[in-house]
């Protein structure tokens, strides 16, 4: 059956802005809030200068216009409002036009915890800090343009290495673990067990593998993949990815096989 979502997005007036209700700002302030107490330790330290460079605050929800122009000024984005559910293809061509797309409804507070489509705080707390990041910012932009450059019969595994590392990444750091994706930094649940939890596996980046990996949007997620530096996506967008769909291809989708890396015991790697 096909998802109908329960959020019905705001249009923008003439000047790109939304009159928010007071229920509605009360809703970003309790998310904002808790969820800012939770990165110290947990958010890597590109997201929380991301963070104060869009000049997001808890006062109120943030007006497009104003995040898309600080965006810009760094790294060439601008935030697009859209509906709340949005095709794949409409997606992957905001990206590759380096435009955001955020849904302009915000949760309700029943659903504070999780929601099942992305709202304004996931997409503006969540992801656009690191879109202040240039090589961030870069990956995401020609990871889409690749996408779109692939046959669509190919996009669910490449959907599959997006939501690895723009919504779920983790980064090592000087100062350890931590997270850099969306959908860790926007999640308060999340957050704390990414970074924190001894029952999920952290996986050292790989393609392949995270091409076979399975996932389930409704729970917190089993698998990490972990990066080095940003400039390893980027890497790995300039590479030969129809080689790495491929090779995911034959060995099929199947639970891969670990190992434990002996220098850093939280950190797995694929055991060829």
């Amino acid at each position: 059956m096909e998802f109908v979502s329960r959020y019905v997005s705001h249009q923008p007036d003439q000047h790109g802005n939304i009159e928010y209700s007071t229920e509605e700002h009360r809703v970003w302030k309790i998310l904002f809030e808790r969820q800012k107490k939770l990165l110290p330790g947990r958010a890597c330290d590109d997201f929380l200068q991301g963070l104060k460079n869009l000049g997001l605050t808890a006062d109120k929800i943030p007006q497009l216009p104003a995040v898309s122009s600080q965006l810009k000024a760094r790294t060439g984005w601008q935030v697009e409002p859209v509906a709340a559910l949005i095709s794949a293809r409409a997606f992957f061509e905001l990206l590759a036009d380096r435009r955001f797309p955020a849904a302009t409804f915000i949760r309700c507070e029943e659903e504070l915890d999780y929601v099942k489509e992305p709202d304004i705080f996931h997409e503006l707390f969540g992801h656009c800090p690191m879109l202040t990041h240039q090589v961030y910012a870069d990956f995401v932009h020609d990871y889409a343009l690749k996408v779109l450059s692939f046959p669509e019969s190919d996009w669910a595994l490449l959907q599959r290495l997006f939501w690895f590392t723009v919504e779920f990444g983790l980064i090592n750091t000087p100062q350890g673990l931590r997270a850099y994706g969306g959908g860790i930094l926007s999640s308060t649940n999340e957050t704390v067990y990414s970074v924190e939890s001894d029952v999920p596996m952290r996986v050292l980046f790989n393609p392949v593998v995270a091409f076979r990996t399975p996932y389930r949007i409704d729970q917190l997620q089993p698998v990490y993949f972990v990066i080095d530096n940003y400039q390893q996506l980027y890497d790995f967008v300039v590479s030969d990815i129809h080689q790495f769909i491929q090779r995911a291809r034959e060995l099929g989708e199947f639970p891969p096989i670990f190992h434990v890396d002996k220098d850093n015991p939280n950190i797995h790697i694929l055991a060829c």
